[in-house]
């Protein structure tokens, strides 16, 4: 057991299941007092029960950790406060938010429903905010804190989840903005992007293990440009599968930790045995006039300058 998290306090949202429950036991095993959130939801948000909290409390207890439940909806204003208010009450301080929580209904486009839409954007890009906003008060006041926002790759083209897209990208781009509006009083922001076999990310796991867009080169998942050098699941020598939710728990704790204070604003992934860094957005191509373009200026400069290579990634898009 080790001391990294030693008198410190935090809040792990969707604690109770999959990544969220790894990452509270291992906060908890680094001597952090943890605040398991967790609803107890479906996957597609319905329902609610306290035995997923409960029992990941009664885990870190059992381990000697310190730890207490909460059962809050934090897709709702009141719930992103109280959760906040939890880890007051209970330890008087705040250090650490990790958000890893989320919902799923996946349609394709044209069958996909308001409701359904609404739901995912309120279960999981909502869900995020909400105890980030509170967070954050706290974070300003006393000048530290680490926040950890647990997000997808649906937004690369995950078919039939355009709900889940937009929320996964609204993360990472929520998670950006955080990071610029609390940097400057020294607290981080930042988000991991995992492939795991979750109730929630069990459908990304066999897109990517099954053939999917990017299965035969998933470093273009990561942005990185290279060809793989390895299938990290062909090596895999640890415990469990590379597709265990356990083996995303110590970059998130990393990344909570003061370990890493250069980190923010950035989105990390975890593929089995890879850690691994996404490009954040750059302007890849430009071209300029000294006035509006014309439309004959735009159909001979775009495909000569911009769009020469797109025929390239019909493929995969």
């Amino acid at each position: 057991m080790g001391n990294r998290f030693e008198g410190k306090v935090a809040v792990v949202s969707g604690g109770g299941r999959g990544i969220g429950r790894a990452v509270a036991l291992l906060l908890a095993e680094e001597r952090a007092s943890v605040v398991v959130n967790d609803l107890g939801c479906d996957v597609d948000g319905t329902g609610s029960s306290p035995v997923p909290a409960d029992q990941v409390v009664a885990e870190i207890r059992a381990r000697g950790g310190a730890a207490v439940a909460s059962y809050q909806d934090v897709s709702a204003m009141a719930g992103g406060e109280a959760l906040v208010q939890k880890a007051v009450d209970t330890y008087h301080r705040l250090d650490v938010l990790v958000n890893s929580v989320g919902i799923r209904r996946d349609r394709l486009i044209w069958e996909m429903t308001p409701e359904d839409f609404d739901a995912v954007i309120r279960g999981s890009l909502k869900a995020v905010f909400t105890p980030t906003k509170f967070a954050c008060i706290l974070f300003r006041q006393q000048r530290s804190g680490r926040i950890v926002n647990i997000t997808s790759d649906a937004g690369m083209g995950a078919i039939g989840m355009s709900n889940f897209a937009a929320a996964s990208e609204g993360i990472v781009g929520m998670t950006r903005t955080i990071a610029r509006d609390m940097g400057r009083y020294g607290i981080t922001c930042n988000a991991v992007s995992p492939v795991a076999a979750t109730r929630l990310s069990s459908g990304m796991v066999d897109m990517y293990r099954q053939g999917g867009p990017w299965a035969d080169n998933p470093d273009r998942r990561a942005g990185l440009g290279v060809p793989s050098p390895r299938d990290p699941r062909e090596y895999w020598q640890g415990a469990g599968t590379p597709d265990d939710p356990e083996n995303v728990a110590p970059l998130v704790a990393y990344l909570c930790s003061d370990a890493s204070p250069n980190a923010n604003g950035y989105v990390f992934g975890v593929r089995g045995g890879d850690v691994y860094l996404y490009t954040n957005p750059e302007v890849e191509r430009a071209i300029y006039d000294r006035g509006l373009f014309s439309m004959e200026a735009l159909d001979d400069l775009v495909p000569r300058i911009i769009s020469y290579d797109m025929w390239r990634h019909r493929g995969w898009r």
